[in-house]
């Protein structure tokens, strides 16, 4: 009996183990199978994010860690962006993993006439940097810096001494860098990349191409437009310049780019205070409420010193329920969207598809919707372009010495929405600074750039 019974009990053992070993096979086989379709391009969803999958992906040697450093050296401020993801060795793709994003100001075009200390200035942005991406990382991660509109509107060799500076720092920085590393972005290819990183972000590079957004970046010293276009007239009619070919997800794409040097906000700002210039840098602008008085201002190395209007505007506001009226002093918007149409001129493109798109915009389209109180600054929004238009006659009829040139600033971009862009009031537009908790910057689809190809 005692036998049989340790006979049964080694039947059941090894029954057991063998279950054991079917259940484990199983699984491997599994997660085999999971990694291989998570890595395989025609399986893969559409979705940017990491998973668990692409940890084990790693793990298992089917995917690496790679980072990438940005330098966003723009006319009010510089931004490090470091990127770290996960990488396909099967056919290179790329997943987006993490961030980080931090900003120092002045911007480098602030230097133009210190340029070693111009350079210093991103020293405590490249110690972020190195702090971020492992030890073991450093040597073999791309550091790039690119500058906009602040240094294209530099004097050339004022421009150069600063890059030449900015060189030298981040050579020392322990990241990979070459002799392309320190430049100025082509506003162009600064287009295309934030396109990229909407369009990334949003889920929207694969699937239906009427489905992709148009991206509308609204920076300090320029501003672009870029989308996919959709309808044949709009290649036809539009200028040769404005349009380019792009590779993306093994297709050639022909894209609708273009930058307006000296209509970002800051520079069309300066443009339009110069039209009411008095002398020694004082200014008296339509577009700023009689109460302001010399607010002071500073662009380009150049200090202003701002009024309201030379002869003073009015509103009359009548008294309600036992209230006396009153002379409302405001600032002349009409004046003003003359003042902006100067600047704006006819030298914008605005293609008829655009009313048919979906719009997101971004940078100081959606800092001044916050500013206003008219989306959520955290979550961000979506505001029709006579919201916009409203917004701005409200900033021009109500004194706030708290936004003295909001008045200026809002009237420039809704009229530069209608009569630079040719939207329509009743056309919306996304406004975001963050998608999915990743910063909206030409940087992600720089460094998606620099990764595939090379700096």
């Amino acid at each position: 009996m005692k036998a049989s019974s340790s006979s049964g009990q080694m039947t059941m053992s090894l029954r057991m183990v063998r279950f054991l070993f079917y259940v484990i096979l199983f699984a491997l086989s599994t997660i085999i199978i999971l990694v291989t379709l998570n890595n395989t391009w025609l399986m893969r969803g559409p979705g940017h994010a990491t998973s668990t999958l692409d940890r084990l992906s790693a793990a298992l040697g089917v995917q690496e860690r790679v980072f990438a450093v940005v330098i966003d050296a723009g006319s009010t401020g510089s931004r490090v962006l470091a990127f770290s993801f996960f990488k396909s060795l099967t056919d290179n793709s790329l997943k987006l993993d993490d961030q980080l994003w931090h900003e120092v100001k002045p911007g480098l075009s602030s230097y133009a006439d210190n340029p070693k200390e111009g350079a210093n200035s991103l020293l405590p942005l490249l110690e972020l940097a190195r702090e971020r991406v492992p030890t073991e990382y450093r040597a073999k991660t791309p550091l790039v810096l690119k500058a906009t509109a602040g240094l294209r509107l530099l004097p050339p060799e004022k421009a150069d001494a600063l890059l030449q500076e900015v060189n030298v720092v981040l050579s020392a920085s322990g990241f990979h860098t070459t002799e392309h590393s320190v430049g100025i972005m082509d506003g162009r290819d600064e287009g295309i990349f934030s396109w990229f990183t909407v369009n990334y972000l949003m889920d929207r590079l694969t699937g239906d191409p009427k489905d992709s957004l148009v991206a509308l970046d609204l920076g300090g010293g320029s501003t672009q437009i870029t989308f996919l276009p959709i309808k044949p007239d709009t290649l036809t009619s539009t200028p040769a310049d404005y349009l380019t070919t792009i590779s993306l997800l093994r297709q050639n794409l022909n894209l609708y780019t273009h930058s307006y040097l000296g209509l970002g906000l800051m520079a069309a700002r300066k443009a339009v205070l110069m039209q009411h210039l008095v002398g020694d840098g004082k200014v008296k602008s339509p577009c700023v409420n009689p109460i302001i008085d010399n607010y002071e201002w500073s662009n380009g190395g150049e200090t202003f010193y701002i009024s309201g209007s030379v002869v003073p505007k009015y509103q009359e506001i009548r008294g309600q329920a036992g209230r006396l009226g009153e002379k409302r002093p405001i600032a002349d918007h009409k004046e003003c969207i003359k003042a902006c149409m100067a600047v704006i001129g006819k030298q914008v493109h605005s293609p008829p598809e655009l009313k048919s798109r979906e719009v997101i915009a971004f940078s100081y389209f959606f800092d001044r919707a916050t500013e206003r109180g008219l989306i959520d600054p955290f979550k961000g929004g979506v505001l029709s372009v006579q919201e916009f238009l409203q917004a701005a006659v409200q900033a021009c009829n109500i004194p706030n010495a708290e936004q003295p040139l909001a008045c200026l600033d809002l009237t420039f971009i809704s009229t530069f929405l209608t009569s630079g862009y040719g939207l329509s009031g009743t056309n919306t537009i996304n406004l975001y600074k963050k998608i999915d908790n990743y910063e909206v910057s030409w940087a992600l689809g720089l460094a998606f750039h620099i990764i595939n190809n090379g700096i």
